[in-house]
């Protein structure tokens, strides 16, 4: 009882927006990519541009790994199981949550990855 009170004072204090925050703050989407694959060059051209300041953007930040270099400590056991790029691997809280194999173009990645994000509760639309 005493955490609900506190997190409803939370909400009332700082807003509804900030338990959207707390939700997604360690969420990321992470973009494993290669310099001579062309479809991270067309991503890049499409959206990477952009993707910051999108809703979903701001609920996943991208972080990029490069396939052939050394992982992060972290990322080490999910890039064993990267075979193309890209691939867009959702992350929350350092688990994968979900992931899209590839880069069908715009009009197909902007759905796929609301589906992932919604499988996680976060709405971007």
């Amino acid at each position: 009882m005493r955490r609900i009170l506190s997190i409803g004072l939370v909400v009332l204090l700082v807003g509804p927006g900030a338990l959207l925050r707390a939700q997604t703050a360690a969420l990321e989407l992470v973009m494993f990519d290669s310099a001579a694959c062309p479809f991270c060059r067309q991503w890049d051209e499409e959206i990477g541009g952009i993707y910051a300041n999108t809703p979903e953007g701001r609920a996943a930040p991208l972080r990029r790994v490069d396939l052939h270099e050394t992982p992060p400590s972290d990322l080490r056991e999910i890039q064993r199981g990267v075979i193309y790029t890209p691939t867009f691997v959702l992350m929350l809280g350092g688990e994968e949550v979900g992931r899209i194999a590839g880069y069908p173009g715009e009009h197909f990645f902007w759905p796929l990855l609301a589906n992932l994000l919604d499988e996680v509760g976060v709405q971007t639309n």
